[in-house]
């Protein structure tokens, strides 16, 4: 990858779901521009060192799926509901064994959210974006309405109670399941954390 940079044919080199000592190992051969990893207060795997080894190799730290694919939004996923080809069927936390116990702690977060005037979307939208300014929220929407509620985070002043209450509830010890199956987690080169995996 970094021939293809220094023959014109790449502007910046960039990485998906890989842990710090894989982005320090990458980038003592060229420069990483961008690491995508999915974080959210859902998924807190990168927390085993990717921030602080981007932050300090002044790489933007770029997370996917920041309200947990679905979940940290206003109408979380009826999985009976998806299709069959939708990737999160196959995800232990959306599975009936994880599933439940997940969307009560999603209730105690929507109850933070609601007590600071705020939706779900946005104090889980403000604590990614507060992990630090390398940090770059990347929320999928079918909508212009959302789109407008997802960029109305930049401008508002969540309070940091609130951050602090979503964090505490969401956290690596306190979620239920993993983010893939055991297969899919193999192939994955991001760190594991706690039982939320």
């Amino acid at each position: 990858m970094a021939e293809l940079v220094a023959a014109g044919k790449v502007r910046a080199l960039g990485l998906s779901e890989v842990s710090a000592a894989t982005l320090r190992r990458a980038h003592a051969v060229h420069p990483i521009a961008a690491l995508q990893n999915e974080y959210s207060l859902w998924s807190r795997n990168p927390e085993q060192g990717t921030p602080a080894a981007a932050r300090e190799l002044g790489v933007a730290l770029v997370a996917f799926s920041p309200l947990a694919r679905g979940f940290l939004t206003d109408a979380p996923p009826d999985v009976d509901a998806l299709p069959a080809s939708d990737i999160r069927r196959g995800m232990p936390r959306f599975g009936s064994a994880h599933y439940p116990a997940d969307l009560a702690l999603r209730h105690e977060v929507a109850r933070i959210a609601a007590d600071a005037g705020l939706t779900l979307p946005q104090p889980a939208l403000a604590w990614v974006v507060s992990r630090g300014p390398h940090v770059i929220a990347l929320p999928g929407t079918r909508s212009v309405t959302h789109l407008r509620e997802n960029l109305s985070v930049l401008d508002l002043d969540v309070p940091g109670e609130a951050l602090d209450a979503a964090d505490h509830v969401l956290d690596a010890t306190t979620v239920h399941g993993a983010r893939y199956d055991e297969s899919t987690l193999a192939e994955v080169d991001t760190e594991r954390c706690g039982r939320a995996g």
